[in-house]
């Protein structure tokens, strides 16, 4: 991404996503439609619980952001213990103001909401992967998303397309804006303490990517006609440092496996769920996991999310840190420049941790 700019002749280096039919719109000329390309095989359908029979005991962590960033111990090793054994944690108490929270959430809300040649007015073009469409869309064959996605850099401000922008709409930059500095706070102070834990000083994860970029995905799932055949977004890990995610906090979708099984994340009002992803489990010689996660669907809601990515420049070279690696924990990846992982990820389908096993996984570790 070195050299997206705000000029609209500039796109990214990771690759394309190949264009798709809108969900939104196939169903609004037909509610019941269900193209084939959309029906997953039996062995990927999702089973879709029911809300009430979601076991507790698989509700995973929650770390009160608050105390953290005052060094709490017992929040510390909550943290350590949620990247270890589960990926995933629920952040309350994270400091962004409920308002930069709800303004954030109807900006994505309006997006969807507008007609159309609108929103084709800030489409995918040529070989960015930014905008509106889908993506891991890499082979007409393969079988589709139940979901339309807008995909933004947001930070620096240098390296912002405002193409993609929508800036019909009121308040959606200045939406992006105070959420995006907001989120950037929350991620750094993740992986200061994250570092810690690695047995680093606060600034140990920051000497070694440098400065990050910020992305985000907005996503619309409609709602599907029949929900045990599709999926919102199949099985994978993010190919970044962190991800911070806003999800609805009325509608349930986001499942992670864990254990081998799917669990549904309970949307906690205001919480920020956030993931490892692969770029920290390498770094960290395999110390913290980033998880497969997928979105499934439902009946009668359409359901919105945002996915905040803490990324790497592209010409950093990722492999494990000299303080992962010991007699106890061999090396277990090897090393790749950020641009070629990614190029590589996102020019595929998706198809869970795959990606990381056939690149920079060591085979036999």
């Amino acid at each position: 991404m070195e050299n997206i700019g705000s000029g609209e002749e500039k796109g990214s280096d990771w690759g394309k996503s190949l264009p798709v039919p809108s969900v939104q719109e196939l169903l609004r000329n037909d509610p019941q439609s269900l193209p084939e390309r959309y029906i997953q095989l039996h062995r990927d359908r999702p089973v879709v619980p029911h809300m009430a029979v979601a076991p507790s005991s698989y509700d995973i962590p929650i770390i009160d952001f608050a105390l953290l960033a005052k060094g709490d111990e017992d929040e510390t090793r909550k943290l350590d213990l949620a990247c270890k054994h589960w990926g995933f944690f629920q952040i309350i108490n994270h400091g962004v103001a409920e308002e930069v929270l709800l303004k954030m959430k109807a900006a994505i809300a309006a997006f969807f909401e507008l007609p159309p040649d609108e929103k084709n007015k800030y489409a995918q073009d040529g070989n960015d992967f930014q905008g509106y469409g889908q993506a891991y869309v890499a082979s007409e064959e393969q079988k589709l998303d139940w979901c339309d996605m807008v995909f933004l850099v947001t930070l620096p401000h240098e390296i912002r397309n405002l193409k993609y922008w929508a800036d019909t709409i009121p308040g959606f930059k200045d939406a992006i804006e105070s959420y995006s500095i907001e989120a950037q706070k929350v991620a750094e102070e993740l992986c200061a303490n994250i570092s810690l834990l690695m047995g680093m000083d606060k600034d140990g994860l920051k000497r070694f990517y440098g400065n990050t970029k910020q992305a985000m995905r907005m996503n619309y799932y409609p709602p599907c006609s029949r929900p045990d055949l599709v999926l919102g977004i199949k099985p994978h890990s993010d190919p970044d440092i962190v991800t911070l995610l806003l999800q609805d906090d009325d509608v349930p979708g986001l499942q992670i496996r864990h254990k081998d099984e799917w669990i549904l994340v309970k949307p906690i009002r205001n919480a920020i769920v956030v993931n490892v992803g692969d770029v920290l489990e390498i770094l960290s010689n395999g110390m913290y996991k980033s998880i497969e996660h997928r979105a499934i669907t439902n009946k009668a809601k359409a359901r919105l999310s945002l996915a905040t990515i803490m990324i790497p420049y592209d010409e950093l070279e990722i492999g494990p840190m000299e303080c992962a690696v010991d007699d106890d924990r061999p090396r277990m990846y090897g090393n790749m420049k950020y641009l070629d992982y990614v190029r590589y990820t996102l020019g595929r389908k998706m198809e869970g941790k795959a990606h990381l096993d056939n690149t920079l996984k060591i085979k036999g570790s």
